[in-house]
């Protein structure tokens, strides 16, 4: 066996995967991707997503040529607003309270539209427009918003099928249950893997290695080490082996964290409204993402002591739901009940609240409802009604003071509560008086965690953890693993973009390093 390669990647993901097929369309002719899982678990986070991709564009001209569900008739039903470089930079910014790497932002920001094309054309990403999640029908108008247009056919499962076709064209080797056991460094550079291959340690020579490994939101030693006790109970979104792998690897050869580990508490993860009865410790791979109970701005959240905790209309969804899952596990139980009434039922997205998908409690009045709760973990029967009542009264008054607006999904509307309640419902308040009554129940579901390895924008190389923070020789970094980008919160669909950014960056720099 010829153990020498030009590049070697550890993760098979999304990142991982633009990753490897950067460094071969860059020159590089020995490609190896490694990965501890199991084939049958390829793909990492990756294969649980949606497919969103975020991106700049100008507009529905400029992505209908990257698309595959749009005929020129459905074409002129479409409102979408451009997306411009300043507006993904002040979503992101805003939702981190400026707290991320404003030069990491911009290699994302200044990189997606390219990238999304790559992605389209050098590896056959089957993108379409995001129709059923980031799209309402108003007025027989398709009205696109929050900022987020894209999805691939098939979501995270066609995503990733597409990538591994694109590996075996390119004759890109992919080793499973490969685990990378150290990383071979000689005199301050990265010079290979050291891995369990069939179980007994095999050293892999590189010119180069790119860690696309996820973080640790698998492990739950971890979660509770890293981010506070309470995360333990988080159920886990994806893939049960990003444990941290990458992040333990390049400590040991002086990389730099970002922020500091005794930040990460405040760094946080993305985590979000997942359904209370999914698995505690990795994803379902046939379910996928329709575990994600993302109808909250349509109904209102209570948790068990019946009293609502977050402003379910604060904005729109993917620009609230990765910080809510934290909200949820907060509550006692880390349980909470979305309740919508039969005004709204019809504009869930069926995906996630089909008959086979979720458990539906129903009452033909509130008090069935909250009855039938009891038996689920509601505690309080009588603050659940007086939460519904005081909101329906709150919603009926501000609707008297202000009848000239209009409940509107596709905007922030400020059909809202008004003053009337401690925490008001800013956006999208209808009375819940209408039977049936729907409740679901939710918990929290963590999907990534947002601390990881500092990087060089431009080269997407791992910085030494000493002064001048120079990027260290060998060693890349993309996806999940990155630090600095996110902080808290995210704009929904960035995450993808910026492992396809950073993993052609690497890619890149590996062929050149090779020779290529």
């Amino acid at each position: 066996m010829n153990n020498s390669f030009d590049c070697i990647i550890v993760g098979s993901g999304h990142a991982g995967c633009s990753a490897a097929l950067s460094a071969a369309q860059h020159g590089c002719q020995k490609v190896l991707v490694i990965d501890k899982c199991p084939k049958e678990w390829a793909g990492g986070n990756g294969y649980f997503t949606a497919g969103a991709h975020r991106t700049v564009h100008n507009g529905l001209q400029d992505i209908l040529p990257v698309v595959s569900n749009v005929s020129p008739e459905k074409a002129d039903t479409i409102d979408m607003e451009p997306y411009t470089k300043d507006d993904f930079t002040g979503d992101i910014m805003r939702l981190s309270n400026n707290r991320s790497d404003p030069d990491i932002v911009r290699a994302v920001v200044d990189g997606s539209r390219e990238a999304i094309q790559w992605l389209k054309d050098y590896v056959g990403i089957p993108f379409i427009l995001s129709f059923h999640r980031q799209a309402y029908e108003v007025n027989g108008r398709q009205k696109f918003w929050g900022g987020m247009v894209l999805s691939v056919d098939d979501g995270g499962k066609g995503l990733i099928a597409a990538h591994h076709s694109a590996l075996a064209r390119s004759g890109i080797e992919v080793w499973y249950e490969c685990p990378a056991i150290d990383l071979l460094h000689h005199d301050g550079a990265v010079v290979g893997v050291l891995v369990s291959k069939d179980g007994k340690p095999l050293e892999l020579r590189s010119k180069s290695v790119i860690l696309a490994t996820g973080g640790f939101e698998a492990s739950q030693d971890l979660r509770r080490q890293y981010l506070g006790e309470t995360w333990g109970a988080a159920r886990v979104r994806g893939t049960p082996y990003n444990t941290g792998d990458g992040l333990s690897l390049a400590q040991k050869v002086g990389a730099l964290i970002q922020p500091p580990l005794s930040a990460f508490p405040e760094a946080g993860c993305h985590s979000t409204c997942w359904d209370y009865n999914a698995p505690l410790a990795h994803g379902n791979r046939a379910i996928s993402n329709q575990y994600t109970k993302s109808g909250y701005p349509l109904g209102i959240m209570v948790n068990s002591a019946g009293n609502r905790f977050v402003d379910e209309g604060e904005d729109f969804r993917n620009y609230t739901y990765a910080k809510f899952g934290r909200k949820i596990l907060e509550q006692e139980g880390g349980m909470a009940i979305q309740i919508y009434d039969a005004k709204v039922i019809s504009w869930l997205r069926k995906e996630e609240y089909a008959d086979d998908v979720v458990g539906k409690i129903w009452g033909d009045t509130l008090e069935e409802l909250a009855e039938k709760l009891r038996e689920k973990g509601l505690k309080d029967k009588t603050q659940f009604l007086d939460t519904i009542g005081a909101f329906n009264e709150a919603v009926r008054a501000r609707q008297a003071e202000t009848p000239d607006l209009k409940w509107d999904p596709s905007v922030k509307d400020g059909v809202s509560t008004g003053k009337a309640l401690p925490l008001p419902k800013s956006n999208w308040a209808l009375p819940i008086d209408t039977a049936p009554f729907l409740a679901v129940r939710v918990a929290c579901g963590i999907t990534f965690t947002f601390g990881g390895l500092a990087i060089d924008p431009e080269t997407a190389g791992v910085l030494k953890d000493a002064p001048g923070k120079e990027p260290m020789k060998g060693l890349f970094c993309t996806g999940e693993l990155v630090g600095g980008l996110f902080y808290g919160n995210y704009p929904g669909g960035s995450g993808l973009t910026a492992g396809a950014v950073f993993g052609r960056k690497a890619g890149k720099e590996a062929a050149r390093l090779a020779g290529y």
